[in-house]
């Protein structure tokens, strides 16, 4: 303040001698003794004096009005500048009392009810079911079924279908994991391209097949490896509809442990992909394996433009519960949406699982003898002793009704008389002995049944979409939209259980470290694109594309399929084999390695002031990163900074949308260290131990502690001097509870100390917005509570 009166009583004096000097020159051009001589006849000299003298004049009042103008913005910047940035630095008291100064603008601002759909709760229609109240009502009591163990003894009239005929749609699939028993590569090379390569060629041969396929990461790899022929092949069968690629995700995700942004990453990925490749837009969700539903999913997909989608593994209770209420499909809604904007049609399947002897109908006996995979002489059979056989002129009739006795019984569990039917398993149809003996046998079924009317029912082979465009034909309504009568949704399908008690839960918490390193790759990830997008921007609109290396763009994007790859539910999930889990540690080590790079070199280009100096030296990078893992498996070692005479600087990124208030800790080699900012203010820092263990204190390694307020989308500097700052520098102080352990402890003289042998009593920390206990005995935290100050009634 006292800065700014006397910046602004300087340029007051400034603008009074420039107005004093103009009122003289003024007087002396009045009181001319020639003109007073001449009578007040000018000669024309004299008039042309006068006509300079008051160009002068003119001149003089355009640099007085520059002058004064450069002092209102000397003045405005010294007080932004005394009461902006310095006064917002954290700074602490003689007592050891951190300030934070507050917020230099409002942090919470009002909102109108109609920025929130939930605040509008109650106006649009609560859906009928509610997964919150399914659950606490359902008794779980798994009563056996019969033939369907977990359902019931289904029953239905042979004259239902008089009226309108049952329309059954086969759905061959293969279901690949991008990693399980086999590593990604492994499937790869042994099974799905295999499966892929007699795709094509057994399609082909008949106008008539359908194939699904949901994982685009085998897609991509099988893609690139094919020729010209064969990719034309591919788009005509996508074109025609024979091809189906469903979801679109790079992977099928897992939907407990994966973070969203993650999720919709790879939903980006593959759909940029196959928009790229294909020209294909997918139309319908397919997720027949994840371990239990997220309400987060659909509303994605349903963001994603697709109008439906079918899941599979929900718990066998809930399954039966829908099927004997006919809910088995529904309109899937978010619980804070009122007005059916985020609706998706969704499909449950309602048997134990999505392979053949689940799927026809509710006996796994009958429906395994029309798994011609399964044909005596095969390397697998039904596991119920009753083989397929293949079908012929003597026996379709038989067998045709023996296989249209279970559609019909499934029929009875949905509200219409349209049926899916999948036909697949996990790599299925790696062989093209098995694509014909499906294909031909499945074939002469619906040749018998389409070809007798009086059996009411049309079959076919179909995709995913086949189904839900013939099913809302028949109900009347455009794709998407809820046919009349179907009930609405809203809540999750987790948790998960196939059969009795066996709960899949586990996997919420298993292999934790590479659940961690998923969040390190993502914000990472998140971190690089915005600065390559940034500097990329800047370099190319500078014309420094040339000089700039663009070709991170490869990295990023093999960073963003490896992180996508991670999110398949055998990989996050940490339910696959060991020597696949060392593979996936592997491909996210690699990735964040390179998306390092990709930072390192953004950042490089954007804190130079001058653009032009910018040379990108892979062998020699301008700067190092704050940690290093040497392996996939090991923690990060963070980087030691070096101090010596010249300063040090430090580059802060902040990859959120919003101003960021954060304590940023480095380490460095002397607790003599003074932290300054960008513009070379001195900054408010603590200086601790860095301590190994709860006992020992790495020797010559100590942490800094700055809080920093980082711009949005910014980039901040710091500079690292060695030396001491008194009136800025806090030592931290350490208690060690020892509770009789004869242990010995790291002491540092710069740093207070105090060991207590014994004790257990609790203990808390706090300030002046909270306080934390913890327990005296295990060091674990108890419990913690604001605290609410109030100012004395006199202001003190």
């Amino acid at each position: 303040m006292k800065l700014k009166k006397q910046v602004t009583v300087c340029g007051a004096a400034i603008f009074c001698v420039a107005v004093f000097s103009l009122y003289l020159m003024l007087d002396r051009v009045q009181h001319d003794p020639t003109r007073h001589q001449n009578g007040g006849n000018f000669p024309r000299s004299q008039i042309s004096v006068l006509q300079n003298r008051i160009e002068q004049l003119e001149q003089l009042l355009e640099e007085n009005h520059e002058i004064i103008s450069h002092i209102k913005d000397s003045v405005l910047e010294l007080t932004a500048n005394a009461e902006g940035p310095p006064a917002m630095l954290p700074y602490y008291t003689v007592n050891g009392s951190w300030v934070v100064p507050p917020e230099p603008r409002p942090s919470f601002f009002s909102i109108s009810p109609q920025d929130c759909q939930f605040a509008l709760g109650g106006r649009g229609q609560k859906p009928e079911l509610q997964m919150l109240t399914v659950s606490e009502e359902l008794p779980f009591d798994n009563v056996d079924g019969g033939v369907w163990r977990q359902g019931f003894d289904i029953s239905y009239d042979p004259h239902d279908w008089d009226a309108e005929d049952l329309q059954v749609f086969v759905v061959p699939h293969s279901h690949n994991d991008p990693g399980w028993i086999k590593t990604f590569d492994k499937y790869y090379t042994e099974q799905t391209q295999h499966i892929l390569n007699s795709m094509v060629s057994k399609l082909q041969e008949d106008p008539r097949r359908r194939f699904l396929w949901a994982e685009v990461s085998f897609f991509a790899k099988w893609w690139d490896n094919i020729n010209v022929q064969k990719r034309a092949a591919v788009r005509r069968l996508v074109g025609n509809g024979q091809l189906e690629i469903a979801t679109g995700g790079w992977v099928m995700p897992d939907e407990a442990n994966s973070h969203y942004f993650a999720l919709i990453d790879q939903l980006i990925e593959g759909h940029q992909w196959l928009e790229r490749n294909l020209g294909a837009t997918p139309r319908s969700g397919w997720a027949v394996d994840p371990f239990g539903y997220s309400s987060t999913m659909p509303y994605l997909l349903r963001r994603a433009n697709l109008t439906s989608m079918l899941i599979q593994r929900v718990h066998y209770a809930i399954k039966k519960h829908f099927a004997a209420t006919h809910s088995l499909e529904f309109m899937w809604r978010q619980t804070w949406d009122s007005d059916s904007s985020t609706d998706i049609f969704c499909h449950m399947m309602p048997f134990y699982s999505y392979d053949v002897p689940h799927t026809c109908g509710p006996d796994p006996k009958i429906c395994c003898q029309f798994d011609f995979k399964r044909l005596p002489g095969g390397r697998i059979n039904c596991p119920w002793k009753v083989p397929p056989r293949a079908i012929t002129e003597a026996n379709v009739a038989e067998r045709a009704a023996l296989l249209l006795d279970q559609y019909r019984k499934k029929s009875q569990l949905f509200r219409s008389n349209v049926l899916l039917v999948p036909l697949g398993d996990d790599f299925r149809y790696d062989k093209p002995q098995e694509w014909d003996a499906q294909f031909f046998n499945y074939q002469r079924l619906f040749d018998f049944f389409n070809s007798r009317p009086n059996l009411h029912v049309q079959a076919q082979f179909g995709t995913l979409s086949d189904y839900f465009d013939a099913l809302y034909k028949r109900t009347g309504v455009e794709p998407g939209a809820r046919p009349p009568g179907f009930p609405v949704l809203s809540g999750d399908f987790f948790s998960y259980a196939d059969r009795e008690d066996h709960y899949w839960t586990g996997y919420y918490t298993s292999r934790p470290f590479y659940k961690s390193l998923d969040r390190v790759l993502e914000a990472h990830l998140r971190g690089a694109e915005v600065l390559y997008s940034l500097a990329a921007a800047h370099a190319r609109r500078s014309g420094l594309a040339g000089r700039y290396p663009l070709s991170d763009f490869t990295l990023l994007t093999e960073a963003r399929r490896t992180l996508g790859l991670f999110q398949h539910h055998d990989a996050i999930t940490g339910t696959a084999k060991e020597a696949v889990v060392v593979d996936y540690g592997v491909r996210l080590l690699r990735s964040l390695v390179n998306l390092k790079q990709v930072i390192i070199h953004a950042a490089h280009y954007l804190v130079l002031g001058d653009k032009e100096t910018y040379h990108f030296d892979p062998e020699a990078p301008f700067l190092q990163v704050d940690d290093t893992r040497l392996s996939h498996d090991a923690l990060p070692e963070r980087t030691v900074i070096q101090l010596d005479s010249s300063p040090r600087f430090v580059v802060l990124f902040n990859p959120l949308e919003q101003e960021r208030f954060s304590m940023v800790s480095l380490l460095v080699n002397s607790p003599r260290v003074r932290v300054l900012s960008e513009e070379g203010q001195p900054l408010a820092v603590q200086i601790s131990a860095h301590w190994s263990s709860a006992t020992e204190a790495v020797p010559d390694v100590y942490q800094v502690s700055v809080p920093v307020r980082l711009p949005a989308l910014g980039l901040g500097v710091l500079q690292l001097q060695l030396g001491l700052d008194g009136h800025r520098t806090l030592p931290s102080s350490v208690r060690i509870y020892l509770h009789g352990r004869q242990l010995s402890v790291s002491r540092h003289e710069a740093f207070p100390l105090r060991v207590i042998d014994s004790g257990t009593s609790d203990f808390a920390l706090s300030n002046r917005y909270m306080q934390v206990w913890f327990s005296g005995l295990t060091g674990l935290l108890k419990g913690s509570g604001l605290c609410f100050l109030a100012e004395h009634p006199k202001g003190g």
